[in-house]
């Protein structure tokens, strides 16, 4: 399985970005993507997860009403965004899609990362 990021970059505080993941490679179904984050001297967190059934994103509380998900499958290749408004300075971290063949809870799958800065 290939996650390849893209999106991302620099904004002001309140400002929006959206990162964009595309996953390939897998053959039957893959049942959940995510989205993590590391900014600088802290440990990895998850964002936001959504599974490919359809079923309710889940938000960590630190982004909750501000990002959404949105998971589509075009031409059996999921590609899942991330919208971030309302972008707080201490959103500033690397981003990392993650993906889970078969909910079983281990994120096996990783991009290459993407970097987003929140400053004014």
């Amino acid at each position: 399985v290939r996650l390849v990021e893209s999106g991302g970059g620099s904004v002001q505080p309140g400002g929006s970005l959206k990162l964009s993941c595309t996953a390939s490679g897998y053959f039957f179904t893959l049942c959940e993507m995510a989205w993590f984050r590391q900014a600088p001297g802290k440990e990895r967190e998850m964002v936001s997860r959504s599974r490919s059934s359809g079923d309710s994103s889940i938000y960590s509380d630190s982004v909750k009403g501000r990002f959404t998900n949105s998971l589509k499958n075009v031409k059996d290749t999921l590609h899942l965004d991330l919208q971030m408004n309302r972008l707080k300075t201490e959103d500033t971290a690397m981003y990392y899609c993650a993906a889970d063949l078969h909910c079983s809870g281990g994120w096996n799958y990783w991009g290459q990362g993407i970097q987003v800065t929140v400053s004014s």
